[in-house]
């Protein structure tokens, strides 16, 4: 296996195929395929007699409960992110709604196995028509009815295949119940034919560090035992690559992973210029690896972990202690806070409304705070007690902010709670194109790259067919990120990007020269952003990024950065 961060295509020969994707992962990996289990087939349908209908239903509730307990034990067994996914699958399965759903068609003459197929059938277009956060659970919820009807069958569950060997992890898509559970001393690399750069694979591949292509269509025709190579930074699978090829691969992984070892410390340029590497925080059991981390700080610390999965905001001793907890970690650090991201993605009962037609383009993120300010005035008071006793530098700043008016709103409230530094992030081209007249009001900018890819190319994030417009090398998205960062500059306020662009080695080089001032990613990826940034002068970025400025398309701007950063190499 070989694993790094910069690498090249390898050239195609009449022996190999090039399968094109959308790289997620850094580095490459070569080995042989192994496909997930196809789902139990259905048996013929039959009718139920009356008589066996109960008998039937319980064992469909049956098949319910013990995809939901299966899943808890799993979550029980790993930590992070893995076992708040997981959990929030198993209450899924355990969605008494879907139970009587189930019952009910049982109770219409069905069998238990097509009950649960058709009920699952109904839920899925439900949420495929709700899009957003909803549409994300499609495959979540694809898993649970795979789970399922292999339960009511007797069979075993669907998992990860076991050849015996290390391999390439090749699916239509992961769900979280595989993922969580995943071997990197078994898995090389990861390929799905569909998904996108914000997808669970695609962060699940930054957690673990292993080479991913998502979004790769083609793939499809791969089957087990192909042997691959797999280029996380390209974005390629080679099928059947010669024995140069793979050592080639594996020399420049190697080059890498000696350059990330010897640069530490804060992050700069080979002429000096600093750029401020931050760790992206998303949950408290993450808090241990990122708080070790050679970083500045937390560029962003994601609080919606504190209110998913409830009927009720946390009460402010919760939200106090969580706080209080991330800013001990980072003592004389800096810790950049985003209020409650609710909405769209991330719907609450308690403040989400269930009628929102397009909830992406509806009340999300600062937003929600014209519907109950007190959650927005209950929050800033929990960081602001958070913060008194800590010798963290704690930032706020407010998602989804679109006009210069919330963003100085916004500001006056956090200077209210007697915090200091108050920020906006720029995730809608509108904020981007008045970026000046938001910096005015605020004393920083943060530019999430995922949302600002969807609302700028009108392409829904979680919408695989459309993985190519969320492309964080997109010329577009990158004009917006430079109309930011120019305006950030001209009023003496730092600009960074929080977005999964910033976990690319090469395309950290581009922002930089766009004029971004900090990157915020996984702490896996900082140690090859930061050697990389070392090996290049800040001309170097600002040649690189006009480069991909200059380019027609995402994969045009790629390969010539990457073409324009091995020139400068040798030159």
């Amino acid at each position: 296996m070989t694993t790094g961060t910069t690498t090249t295509a390898a050239p195609a020969t009449s022996a190999t195929r090039v399968l094109d994707g959308i790289g997620v992962g850094g580095g490459s990996a070569a080995g042989p395929v192994a496909r997930m289990a196809q789902p139990s087939v259905l048996p013929p349908p039959r009718t139920v007699d009356p008589a066996d209908v109960p008998a039937e239903a319980a064992a469909a509730r049956a098949a319910l409960a013990r995809v939901a307990a299966d899943l808890e034990e799993r979550a029980a067994a790993v930590g992070g992110d893995a076992a708040q996914v997981l959990s929030a699958q198993a209450m899924m399965a355990a969605d008494p709604t879907l139970a009587d759903q189930v019952g009910d068609l049982v109770a219409g003459g069905a069998d238990a196995a097509h009950a649960l197929d058709n009920a699952f059938r109904a839920f899925r277009a439900s949420l495929e028509a709700a899009g957003g956060y909803f549409a994300e659970r499609v495959a979540d919820l694809d898993d649970l009815r795979h789970r399922s009807v292999a339960a009511v069958q007797g069979h075993a569950m669907p998992g990860l295949p076991d050849p015996g060997h290390p391999y390439i992890l090749v699916a239509e898509d992961l769900a979280p119940a595989d993922t969580a559970l995943l071997d990197p001393a078994e898995v090389l690399a990861l390929v799905t034919e569909r998904g996108g750069p914000t997808s669970h694979t695609a962060i699940l591949a930054k957690i673990l560090g292993l080479p991913a292509v998502v979004g790769c269509a083609a793939a499809a025709a791969l089957t087990d035992g192909t042997p691959v190579l797999v280029d996380g930074a390209a974005g390629t699978v080679v099928t059947d690559p010669d024995p140069d090829t793979v050592a080639e691969a594996a020399a420049r992984d190697e080059r890498r992973r000696e350059a990330a070892a010897r640069v530490s410390g804060p992050g700069r340029t080979a002429d000096g210029h600093a750029v401020k590497l931050l760790v992206n925080l998303g949950a408290l059991p993450e808090l241990d690896a990122a708080a070790a981390a050679d970083s500045e700080g937390v560029g962003l610390f994601r609080t919606e972990f504190l209110y998913l999965d409830r009927e009720q905001a946390p009460t402010a001793e919760e939200q106090t202690g969580a706080y209080r907890t991330v800013f001990d970690a980072f003592a004389g650090r800096r810790v950049v806070v985003r209020t409650l991201d609710a909405g769209a993605d991330k719907p609450l009962p308690f403040v989400t409304a269930a009628d929102e037609q397009n909830p992406a383009l509806g009340v999300r993120g600062l937003r929600t705070a014209r519907r109950d300010p007190e959650l927005l005035e209950a929050q800033l008071a929990a960081i602001a007690a958070a913060a008194q006793d800590t010798e963290a530098d704690v930032w706020v700043m407010a998602p989804m902010v679109s006009v210069p008016g919330e963003a100085a709103e916004f500001t006056a409230r956090v200077r209210a709670h007697g915090l200091r530094t108050a920020g906006a992030m720029v995730e809608v081209p509108a904020a981007a194109l008045r970026a000046k007249d938001l910096a005015r009001q605020c004393d920083f900018l943060s530019i999430g790259t995922n949302d600002l890819a969807q609302y700028a190319f009108a392409a829904d994030r979680t919408l695989g067919t459309l993985a190519e417009f969320l492309d964080p090398w997109q010329p577009a998205l990158l004009e917006l990120v430079r109309t930011a960062a120019q305006a950030g500059a001209a009023c003496d306020r730092p600009v960074g990007v929080c977005g999964e662009a910033a976990a690319d080695p090469m395309l950290a080089l581009v922002l930089v020269g766009l004029g971004v001032s900090s990157l915020s990613a996984a702490p896996s990826c900082l140690g090859d952003v930061r050697a990389t940034l070392a090996a290049h002068s800040l001309d170097d970025c600002r040649r690189l990024a006009g480069l991909a400025l200059a380019a027609p398309d995402a994969t045009a701007a790629r390969a010539a950065v990457r073409d324009g950063s091995v020139r400068e190499a040798l030159t």
